[in-house]
């Protein structure tokens, strides 16, 4: 009984072994698919890593090619930021040469009371990338351009006429833009209007500019709440002390700049293009480059022009190197006179045409009567025309022996230097005032021998040919 019993438990385990055998056999059945499978898959992304590894390969052959293309192109295009520039707009070596002289007129608006605007600077800018010159012709706001005789025309015509009227707040820019065609000859195609907000912003956006004041600034306008309260002297002009000195005319006790400088409109004009010039200095720096879009943002909401954009970046890259120090610049020749119980600016037709050629030709004219005998500087027939020429030199640099080199360096070149003293004012910039309406050559040869100078028409009333005076940029 006892071994059929054991036999009996002996079959019943053997019948619960059999179907755990089983399932083994089907565990490692599945094992092998699961191990199968992950061997596929781990050689799919074995494939897989190597096609990426491929593609990167392949992407960063490219990008270096690029990467050389670019940097040969930058070369080809002048190389530095400049050729970065020219390169990443698309153009290449040949670009600069097709690139002609660009002018714009420029017109800066400031309210006058009640909503109403007038355009307190009038200048045309001009620039020739190929021979990186660039220009500024000032254009008194008074200047008459109507058709009627002056001297004949009512009181209402000739203020109707003057150039900031004819702006008539913003509603007459075409015919803004034709007058001065017409006055300097230039075909006029662009504008720029710039709001008072544009110049406080894009001051405060590159940190201020630093300039020379050139006198005590102090008056009121309730009426436009217009306040100018400046110390004469070098220093940071932030955005609301530059809308200040750039309308600034006169004092509340009616004093202006002094004579040898330019008074009131003269005097504001002069100060509006020194401070464009060193504001164009500010701009260039290349830590302005990365403020670019904020610049441009600026530019957007306070300015209005007919320039394409285009037109804009083709110059762009040419712009960043331009020296600032090279700009040339002066003010519509003329006389202010009263006509009619009007005050007006009347331009000299011709020694408004030598200005225009001097600035914004690319060709140096000489006048007829000088084409006999140029040899080194003298003019008709071998004679030298400089000994007849007389000069007030003034000293505004704030060098004692500036003004003694200066003199004798004159001298020696056959200038008579009838006057010397010092300037009621301490100028940043070398300022040549043609008294007399010299050939514009004799100018260019004061600052020929002076090595710096900008030079500008004034008034004949310091018997003199010439007044010189020497800024702090005379070394």
């Amino acid at each position: 009984m006892k071994e059929g019993k054991n036999k009996k438990e002996n079959l019943e385990e053997i019948e619960i072994e059999v179907p755990i055998v089983g399932e083994r056999k089907k565990e490692k059945k599945e094992n092998k698919k699961e191990i199968k499978k992950q061997k596929k898959e781990k050689k799919k992304k074995s494939k897989a890593r190597k096609i990426i590894k491929w593609i990167l390969l392949i992407l960063l052959i490219a990008l270096v090619a690029y990467g050389c293309y670019f940097g040969y192109r930058v070369y080809k295009n002048g190389g530095g930021l400049s050729g970065f520039l020219a390169t990443a707009v698309g153009h290449d070596e040949n670009t600069l040469k097709d690139l002609d002289r660009i002018n714009v007129l420029i017109l800066g608006e400031s309210g006058v009371g009640d909503g109403y605007k007038l355009t307190d600077s009038i200048m045309i800018a001009s620039y020739n990338p190929k021979m990186q010159e660039a220009s500024l012709l000032s254009i008194p706001r008074d200047t008459y351009v109507g058709r009627k005789d002056k001297d004949t025309a009512s009181q209402n015509y000739l203020a109707s006429y003057k150039m900031n009227a004819v702006y008539r707040n913003g509603t007459n820019i075409p015919e803004t833009v034709e007058c001065v065609s017409e006055l300097t000859g230039l075909d006029l195609q662009y504008y720029v209007l710039i709001d008072t907000d544009a110049v406080i912003e894009l001051v405060d956006a590159i940190g201020g500019v630093t300039f020379n004041v050139p006198i005590d600034m102090d008056y009121d306008d309730p009426t436009q709440d217009l306040h100018i309260h400046l110390k004469a002297g070098e220093q940071l002009i932030d955005g609301e002390k530059a809308e200040q000195l750039l309308r600034f005319r006169h004092n509340n006790d009616g004093t202006s700049y002094p004579k040898e400088y330019g008074d009131n409109d003269i005097g504001r004009m002069r100060t509006q293009r020194e401070f464009i010039q060193e504001t164009m200095k500010q701009l260039l720096k290349v830590e302005n480059i990365f403020k670019i879009t904020e610049l441009i943002d600026i530019v957007a909401n306070n300015v209005k022009t007919n320039l394409d954009f285009n037109v804009v970046k083709d110059y762009v890259p040419y712009v960043v190197n331009f020296n600032a120090e090279n700009l040339e610049t002066g003010t519509l020749p003329g006389v202010p006179e009263k006509c009619n119980g009007i005050w007006i600016y009347t331009a000299d037709e011709e020694e408004t045409a030598i200005m225009v050629e001097d600035l914004f030709s690319d060709e140096e004219v000489i006048p007829e009567e000088e084409v006999a005998n140029v040899i080194g500087g003298n003019t008709v027939a071998g004679e030298n025309t400089t000994k007849n020429i007389t000069i007030e030199l003034l000293n505004g640099s704030g060098v004692t022996t500036n003004l003694t080199r200066a003199a004798e360096k004159l001298q020696e070149a056959g200038f008579q230097v009838k006057k010397t003293g010092k300037s009621s004012t301490t100028m940043s910039k070398t300022t040549i005032i043609n008294r007399t309406n010299q050939a514009q050559s004799v100018g260019r040869e004061i600052k020929t021998e002076l090595g710096v100078g900008s030079i500008e028409e004034g008034e004949n009333n310091a018997n003199v040919d010439f007044t010189v005076i020497l800024g702090k940029d005379y070394k």
